[in-house]
């Protein structure tokens, strides 16, 4: 029992760095008018809205001091911004380490549909899977994954 003890801690508390998608970054879908579906979301389920949609905030269960978000978002029906999808959806992962993934998804053979590219919240890249949907990934601007909070 003492031996455990003095054993050095294990390296969990090493920021990992491992190239993948760590959660849902936000929920984009077509709408015929998405000012009035944003309006009956609010009024009907109590969503505060604004033009873009609507931030949930929600805490890091592995570091509770880290405020994430995700974005819930109607977009006009007929929006480009899903193109070349023809999907009336699209999902926004959060991931760490953008290039790593990118790099692993070019060896594998994933359509990338754009460069990275970036903003001060963060940096962006869209790809398509196996099915045609097109799917938008994240990695937030600062290093613990909070977005400007």
């Amino acid at each position: 029992m003492e031996e455990q003890k003095k054993q050095p801690e294990s390296t969990a508390s090493a920021k990992d760095t491992t190239p993948k998608v760590t959660g849902i970054g936000g929920i984009f879908f077509f709408s015929e008018n998405p000012k009035e579906t944003r309006e009956w979301y609010a009024k009907n389920l109590g969503i505060e809205t604004n033009d873009y949609g609507s931030t949930f905030e929600f805490r890091n269960l592995n570091n509770p001091d880290e405020v994430n978000q995700l974005q819930w978002s109607p977009f006009k029906k007929g929006s480009d911004y899903f193109a070349p999808s023809k999907k009336e959806f699209m999902i926004n992962y959060r991931v760490q380490n953008i290039e790593g993934l990118v790099d692993q998804l070019r060896k594998n053979g994933v359509t990338i549909v754009d460069s990275i590219a970036t903003y001060e919240y963060g940096k962006f890249i869209h790809i398509m899977d196996a099915e045609g949907n097109k799917i938008e990934l994240w990695e937030p601007a600062d290093s613990n994954g909070q977005e400007g909070k």
